[in-house]
């Protein structure tokens, strides 16, 4: 109880605060070991930390723990991403591949993984052209290879958009003579 209501306030304080500069002009330099100011530089430090944990992801192999921790995040980062397509597919791939990734390939998976989701899904499902930087990565590659074999494997090329085209059509598009051509009509 006292925890979270300790955690409301400091994500209070750092609505009211937000940059860590402006905290520390409005602490007095006295009171640097005051819980106010323990709690500000420490939240702060966490909010800047995760914002850009994504670009300087500590890689640590060296024991079985702490790759542990690092498959685990990795796994929950591509399962979770807010877009049930990318959670099913990129969730399911790196299930099954990151037990056997080399530092090398965790960091290209890292930078899928900072991938926007609209973009990515373009990219994976040949919508767009990804940029040359995206089309090199090695998973990206994989995992776009997979989406394609699938997309062979169970649905008919007629079903399917032109490359480079948006989908367009409706789900209950109707072929015959007497419907419409495109769309929920």
């Amino acid at each position: 109880m006292a925890a979270a209501l300790l955690l409301r306030r400091a994500l209070h304080l750092r609505r009211v605060l937000p940059s860590p500069s402006r905290a520390s002009a409005l602490l007095p330099a006295a009171s640097s070991s005051s819980p106010t100011h323990r709690i500000l530089s420490g939240f702060t430090t966490a909010a800047t930390t995760q914002q850009n944990s994504a670009s300087t992801t500590t890689i640590d192999l060296s024991s079985v723990e702490s790759r542990r921790r690092l498959i685990n995040r990795l796994v929950y980062r591509s399962k979770q991403r807010g877009f049930l397509e990318l959670d099913l597919v990129l969730g399911s791939w790196v299930e099954q591949h990151i037990h056997s990734m080399d530092e090398a390939n965790i960091r290209a998976l890292l930078q899928v993984l900072d991938l926007e989701n609209p973009d990515l899904w373009k990219w994976l499902t040949g919508q767009e052209q990804p940029p040359e930087a995206v089309n090199t990565n090695p998973v990206f590659v994989a995992v776009k290879s997979r989406v394609t074999d699938n997309l062979s494997k169970h649905s008919s090329p007629e079903t399917r958009s032109a490359p480079g085209q948006p989908w367009v059509r409706g789900w209950d598009d109707k072929r015959g003579l007497d419907g419409p051509k495109y769309g929920n009509q």
